[in-house]
């Protein structure tokens, strides 16, 4: 009886393993899927308010790993982003936003870099990524929009 007991607890820990090994590989193809299809989406104008600046430092900073969103935009002399980070890589935080600043700081030492993890901020930025897509703003109010950003900034540390 006791030899019966063993071989179907066995057999049970043997399925357990399959189970739960083929639940993790198709999770693991879901994950890559998933990474293959973020993308960026990068600010077009029609109005002449050059967002070339914000897409290429777009571009570089969600190739990085623990990056799974991002907002920027500038202006002449201001680059603003926004990231959103995965969330074990929350641990590393302050350090992934002093590296990004640092990067991009490198690629446009003529500007002045904001980097923050903040949801209000990228909140914010989505907003006037909107706004600048569908051509409803210009430079002056882009720059009143920017300076609110910086003292929303200011008003968190």
């Amino acid at each position: 009886m006791k030899d019966k007991i063993t071989k179907i607890k066995i057999f049970l820990s043997i399925l357990a393993v399959i189970g739960f090994g083929t639940g993790c590989n198709d999770n693991q193809n879901q994950l890559d899927e998933d990474n293959n299809d973020l993308g960026v989406s990068l600010v077009h104008t029609t109005k002449p308010i050059d967002q070339s600046v914000a897409n290429r430092a777009k571009e570089k900073i969600i190739a990085k790993e623990e990056i799974s969103d991002v907002k920027a935009v500038n202006t002449e002399k201001e680059l603003f982003a926004a990231i959103k980070v995965d969330n074990f890589d929350r641990f590393r935080l302050k350090k992934i936003e002093k590296s990004i600043k640092s990067d991009l700081e490198k690629m446009y030492p003529n500007h002045e870099i904001i980097v923050s993890s903040d949801k209000k901020m990228m909140w914010e930025l989505e907003q006037l990524e909107q706004k600048l897509q569908k051509g409803n703003t210009d430079k002056k109010s882009l720059k009143k929009d920017l300076n609110k950003i910086k003292n929303l900034m200011k008003e968190k540390t």
